[in-house]
């Protein structure tokens, strides 16, 4: 069984929301890299839908990019993280349909909540399986 909580690092955290929060119209997206299972650094990528206010796709020479930096620091793919504009912090019927590393943590951030920045993390299994993991911000 997987860990039930996990612990973000502050400094990443902060990132993340700052991310959001210079987009507020539209979902931000992009990867975590961890070292030995502690994530350690943040790759923004640009968000490539048609929809950005509702979607993400994560533009794929970045996101080659991403990953390519993420080998040079001897890191593993830990999260990928998107926002939510204008809804909640839960996966979306999109979100679950696209998921395609189900090893990796989803961390969603909604802008929904005043004055409150909201953040989760999720673990999406095959069959759209979707199990909550406490973040330990």
């Amino acid at each position: 069984m997987r860990n039930t909580e996990i612990c973000i690092p502050r400094s990443l955290v902060n990132q993340l929301l700052h991310h959001a929060q210079t987009s507020p119209d539209l979902e931000i997206c992009g990867l975590i890299g961890a070292k030995n299972g502690v994530p350690s650094n943040c790759y923004p990528v640009k968000n490539a839908a048609t929809t950005p206010d509702c979607r993400f796709l994560m533009a794929p020479e970045e996101q080659i990019e991403a990953m390519r930096k993420m080998r040079e620091r001897g890191e593993e793919l830990f999260a990928i993280f998107h926002s939510h504009p204008a809804a909640p912090a839960e996966p979306s019927a999109t979100d679950l349909e696209q998921a395609a590393y189900p090893d990796a943590l989803y961390i969603i951030i909604s802008l929904n909540t005043k004055g409150v920045l909201e953040m989760r993390g999720f673990r999406i299994r095959q069959a759209q399986r979707i199990e909550e993991v406490a973040l330990l911000l």
